[in-house]
């Protein structure tokens, strides 16, 4: 941790510069239609994992919808409203409830004008946006622009146009304003105190969102994950031994000739895999995929799809491909030869579709959410080295098939149990749909009753209290069966509190969020939050309840004169409405007893949201020499500030200060670890007690 500390700190002077991110490029451009008619172009270019919303997003959900507006002109007029060119993403945001409607990569937005007179004419125009990725959002923003119009005009009349230039004729950028002057009206005094400037928060350092790359790994592991349960299945484990001395015990055959064909098996079975995930792929695309896993209706098909995984696995039937299929393949094998052992591999494939279909339809499911056009094909990959590397070492090594358990009924238990959990994740499709149409039907609270009722029939099941229709009629309960067994009931426990309210962090994305429930307090617990100001509920005056009923400040200055008044550091937190990490601070890390205890009891809490769209009132509509503009909003003023003051423009960033607006701790992003938040905090309240009791003394 020292080391570690102790690098971060090595790269901060290298990182202080580069704290604001800019993903989107601004540039306008001019078609002329003829007849003193033209079209108006904004071109925007979006960094890659990034987007922004749609003009048709709604106007009263989380995420700010762009706007264009045209400045007056007695010399034009408008035809039509503002279009948009690009591939519009409508997709359903389960952190946020709501249905979005967004940009990625890159948008134009269009708008037809009339010119009166074929005079030059300046065009004026401002453009308001917001970009996310997925896992922040920043600071709305809105820039202004200025399109110059030099009709072509020949005995008075215009030029007719041959052909229509779509390319830009003008571009105007508007970079951010490295100075640091502020007219926020806020104390902005520093002395010795003052720590260095923190880390990007867009880096990966204490970031909770992460990277494709890092995505594409987790797939993979994932895949591995898969393969290795597959290998237990019935399907696949008794065809290792057999496919084995295939190899080894030819006549007239080496052994490297066998490690030889043995090697061209596994190579095989990884190609078939792979090559079915990549015409997957093709076939539908890694955004088609994506968009249905977040579409309601085929979050029902998902959920049909997996309780017809599960009922397999119990035994009511087996799912498999033709039995034509799989004697050609056979009879293709018998021809001996690398043809043959390819073959061999493709029958494997076939009589092993009953197993290995629902985990590969599970892993689809899970490559389709990355977002990644490989993300099918790289969890393929790790699924099928998994299942073929069994095949190769016990043909390199085949004294150690003798150290394999027996095939037998606990091969049928591992089937079984993992039907519960094919139904147990049906109902998360379930619940995706559920929150899209925003029914009520499984909230929170009957969610996690269901989860508690299946996971608690798994463990009764693995106790061996009721038997399924393929399992043995052997009643001894072995040590592997009683260890998950315990592993499971102690789940069940664990989930339990949830219906009271408990964060149940390990479950945070698969349950529904815990406002989305009967009694957002828990069961008992009422169905209002307390969120009114007043005496009456332990709040002072600019104090409103947050998170985890922590009370906080939504104004700076009102912390600040508290503050004074308490003799407590000011602990701000730049957030926002559209922030999901955020979010999952608030609920994985603020929701940790002696955390919320430090929050309520040692600091002042303020949250300051950038994308609150309340107008500023007329006397604080200064402008901005950061931002390039008058501040409209109290969103606007928070933004501003902490480009000015921290050169970092991302949420959440975490900062402790006093009165005088001096930090006492390194500024952080959104860590998720709660041991790692705690020692921050804790480092932050001693720094400012001990200065406070050097000062007195």
């Amino acid at each position: 941790m020292l080391k570690r500390t102790l690098f971060l700190l090595l790269l901060l002077p290298v990182f202080a510069f580069s704290q604001v991110l800019d993903p989107v490029k601004w540039s306008t451009g001019l078609k002329d239609l003829g007849n003193n008619e033209y079209e108006v172009l904004l071109n925007a270019k979006i960094d890659e994992g990034w987007h922004i919303y749609s003009q048709q997003h709604p106007q009263d959900g989380i995420g700010i919808p762009a706007t264009i507006e045209f400045e007056a002109n007695p010399n034009m007029e408008l035809i039509g409203k503002t279009k948009e060119d690009g591939k519009l993403m409508d997709r359903y945001s389960e952190l946020f409830m709501q249905q979005e409607k967004l940009y990625e990569n890159k948008v134009t937005f269009r708008q037809k004008i009339k010119l009166k007179e074929a005079k030059e004419t300046t065009v004026k125009f401002s453009a308001e946006s917001q970009v996310c990725d997925a896992e922040k959002c920043l600071p709305p923003d809105w820039k202004e622009f200025t399109v110059k119009i030099t009709p072509k005009v020949i005995n008075d009349q215009p030029e007719e146009v041959a052909a229509v230039d779509e390319t830009p004729t003008e571009i105007i950028e508007e970079p951010v304003n490295d100075s640091i002057q502020s007219e926020i009206a806020l104390n902005e005094k520093t002395d010795t105190a003052q720590i260095a400037a923190a880390p990007p928060a867009g880096d990966d350092f204490n970031q909770g969102g992460a990277k494709k790359g890092s995505r594409l790994w987790e797939i993979f592991f994932l895949g591995v994950s898969g393969g290795l349960i597959a290998l237990i299945m019935p399907c696949i484990f008794p065809m290792i031994p057999l496919t084995v001395s295939l190899f080894t015990k030819q006549k007239k055959q080496s052994k490297a000739q066998g490690i030889k064909k043995a090697l061209i098996y596994g190579f095989s079975i990884v190609l078939i895999f792979v090559f079915l995930a990549a015409v997957a792929t093709w076939a539908f695309g890694a955004s088609a995929l994506n968009e249905f896993a977040t579409d309601p209706w085929i979050n029902l098909i998902f959920f049909a799809i997996f309780v017809f995984f599960a009922i397999s696995f119990f035994g009511a039937f087996e799912i498999a491909l033709p039995s034509s299929w799989a004697n050609y393949t056979d009879k293709q094998a018998d021809k001996g030869g690398y043809i043959g052992i390819f073959f061999m591999a493709f029958t494997l494939v076939i009589i092993s579709f009953s197993c290995t279909l629902p985990i590969i339809g599970s892993l689809a499911t899970q490559a389709a959410l990355t977002g990644s056009y490989y993300g099918l094909i790289i969890g393929s990959l790790g699924f099928s080295i998994t299942l073929a590397l069994p095949f190769v070492l016990f043909a390199i090594f085949p004294s150690w098939i003798s150290s394999l358990p027996k095939s037998g009924g606990w091969m049928n238990t591992v089937k079984v149990s993992l039907g519960f959990i094919e139904l147990a994740f049906a109902f998360k499709f379930l619940s995706n749909a559920d929150l899209v149409w925003q029914a009520g039907i499984l909230g929170r609270e009957a969610f996690l009753a269901i989860w508690i009722a299946i996971f608690g029939l798994l463990g009764v099941y693995l106790l061996g209290r009721f038997k399924m229709t393929l399992d043995s009629d052997s009643n001894k309960i072995g040590t592997g069966r009683l260890f998950f067994a315990i592993i499971t009931f102690s789940f069940v426990v664990y989930m339990i509190p949830g219906m009271w309210g408990a964060p149940v962090k390990l479950l945070a994305g698969f349950t529904p969020p815990i406002h989305y429930a009967e009694s957002p307090n828990g069961i008992g617990g009422g169905t209002q939050m307390a969120t009114t100001n007043g005496a009456e509920n332990g709040l002072v005056k600019g104090q409103k309840m947050g998170p985890h009923q922590i009370p906080l400040f939504l104004d700076l200055n009102d912390a600040i004169e508290y503050s004074k008044e308490v003799k407590k550091p000011v602990m701000i937190d730049f957030t926002g409405y559209a922030c999901a990490n955020c979010r999952k601070v608030e609920e994985r890390v603020w929701s940790d007893p002696q955390i919320k205890q430090m929050l309520l009891n040692d600091v002042v809490l303020v949250s300051l949201y950038v994308d609150e769209r309340t107008p500023l009132p007329k006397e604080e509509q200064v402008y901005s020499e950061t931002l390039g503009r008058p501040l409209k909003t109290i969103g606007n003023k928070w933004t501003a500030f902490q480009i000015e003051k921290y050169q970092n423009n991302a949420q959440p960033y975490y900062i402790i200060v006093d009165e005088n607006m001096n930090s006492y701790n390194q500024n952080i992003g959104a860590l998720l670890d709660v041991d790692e938040y705690m020692n921050w905090l804790k480092t932050g309240i001693d720094n400012y007690n001990r200065t406070k009791n050097m000062a007195k003394n």
